[in-house]
């Protein structure tokens, strides 16, 4: 089986899911967002003075962001995410969807694997021929969200441990494979395949996709 393999942000999207979701979360909740904005002012400015590893932050990040649901029920949360979804279609990039769409009509298996929150992706790429969708999870426990209830938010590496734990068991034609991102933390995925492909990538992809002759999607 020959699989292909999208990163979200930055990649499908054009645009950074965390941003929408922070004005969002202004637009319907503004009092809960006032609460997040302030949590999250220690752990942003403590990375910024690079006392802060990187991906520790950002899991940081989105756990306060979702914390911010405490009490919300699940359809709450749920259409919360759907109208946010509603939002992102306008931007994605139309070269990366034509080949989302060529990978389906060649029978690839077509797999998302993103840090987003799943709901919102799941909502996102519901017109779009996706076969599995891995995401950060929302842990909704009795039909809510508890604070107290962690994520694992999926990043860097983790991507490439959760691929690998998708495909236990089955042969995967990773030669003849396909992998697209826009940025280093892909890089564990992009390694992973015999045709990876950088699409508008940082610096640092860039330098790698050009030293080791990648196709870029610019």
């Amino acid at each position: 089986m020959r699989i292909a393999i999208f990163d979200f942000d930055g990649t499908l999207y054009n645009a950074e899911t965390f941003t929408l979701l922070m004005n969002h979360l202004k637009e319907q909740y503004e009092t809960r967002h006032k609460k997040f904005y302030a949590s999250i002012l220690l752990p942003y400015f403590s990375y910024k003075a690079k006392l802060y590893p990187e991906g520790k932050m950002k899991e940081n990040l989105m756990q306060k962001y979702v914390n911010a649901f405490s009490g919300l029920s699940e359809q709450e949360i749920l259409a919360f995410f759907d109208e946010a979804a509603y939002k992102m279609t306008a931007d994605f990039n139309p070269k990366v969807v034509e080949r989302l769409k060529q990978h389906a009509e060649n029978d690839d298996y077509i797999m998302i694997v993103s840090g987003a929150f799943t709901p919102i992706l799941q909502t996102a790429v519901a017109d779009l021929p996706v076969d599995k969708i891995i995401g950060t999870n929302v842990p909704i426990i009795k039909g809510s969200f508890q604070r107290n209830s962690e994520i694992y938010h999926i990043q860097s590496t983790r991507k490439k441990v959760v691929i690998n734990d998708a495909f236990r068991g089955q042969h995967i034609d990773w030669q003849n494979s396909f992998a697209y991102g826009d940025s280093y933390s892909d890089l564990s995925v992009l390694d992973l395949v015999g045709n990876p492909i950088a699409v508008k990538p940082d610096n640092k992809l860039r330098e790698i996709a050009v030293s080791k002759n990648w196709e870029i999607m610019d």
